[in-house]
């Protein structure tokens, strides 16, 4: 069926018909994984509670933080991490396995429109839960509301781009569904530990913090905590916009180099 007939017939011809297409029959088959939706739904809203006890062990009003603005952003980062990271690594090896991404390749789309179609759904639902943890920390919490509220927007814009990136990037090197679960626990470990999530660098020795500020997710952290408190400089929001880039620009590149469309098994 050529463009035009498709056209007449109501097809989805347009870039963004196409994406919408995609991104609706992803939503579909997302919606039949019940592993995938609590792991994406829920386990960003119940980790953070664990965090609240940790947090009443360190001295954060020496640094100049608040119980608010500690679980903030750390719950944010960790809705990144499962709704979209994590969840688009197994999305993406599955589709891959069974040749869903082998057919799409042979119509329409191109392979860009593939990846962001599939990753349009685990995208929204992270952007959802961010703006869902923000306005019930804010009120949970008693934290006044945002004193640079562009750069938290910036932050979580760029952490959900860089998640996905990364999360094809991650399919790549994975074979299975199953060991998809495996393959992404190195950043979510990293992330969660050394990127300001479960420990502020703000609390860290200077030195260790310094390296820390260079992982993917520090970024974010960094942005969405300084939208809230109003104590970032340009230079250092300027410094963490660079780092997140250059983040999603090395992920663009490995996914242009290495990733797979045909099954691995």
């Amino acid at each position: 069926m050529n463009t035009a007939k498709t056209a007449e017939r109501g097809g989805a011809t347009t870039m963004a018909g196409r994406l919408g297409a995609l991104a609706r029959a992803e939503l579909t088959l997302l919606g039949r994984s019940r592993a995938t939706l609590v792991t994406a739904l829920f386990v960003p809203l119940v980790v953070p509670i664990s965090l609240r006890s940790a947090a009443g062990e360190m001295d954060l009003e020496k640094h100049g933080l608040d119980l608010g603005t500690m679980l903030l952003p750390a719950a944010i980062a960790l809705a990144l991490l499962f709704a979209v990271y994590a969840a688009l690594t197994g999305v993406f090896v599955v589709r891959r396995e069974e040749l869903v991404l082998k057919r799409l390749r042979t119509g329409e789309l191109r392979d860009p429109e593939i990846l962001v179609g599939a990753a349009l759904p685990s995208a929204t639902i992270g952007l959802g839960q961010s703006v869902l943890l923000a306005v019930g920390c804010t009120l949970l919490l008693d934290m006044d509301a945002p004193k640079a509220l562009p750069l938290a927007v910036l932050g979580v814009l760029l952490g959900v781009v860089m998640c996905a990136a990364l999360g094809a990037v991650t399919a790549a090197f994975t074979r299975t569904a199953e060991s998809a679960q495996v393959t992404s626990l190195p950043l979510l470990f990293l992330s969660m530990l050394a990127s300001g999530v479960a420990v502020p660098l703000e609390v860290l020795p200077d030195r260790v913090a310094a390296v820390c500020e260079l992982l993917p997710l520090t970024p974010v952290v960094t942005l969405v905590r300084g939208g809230w408190t109003g104590s970032l400089s340009g230079g250092e929001a300027l410094g963490a916009t660079v780092i997140a880039l250059a983040w999603t620009g090395l992920a663009v590149f490995a996914v242009r180099r290495w990733f797979r469309w045909d099954p691995r098994h």
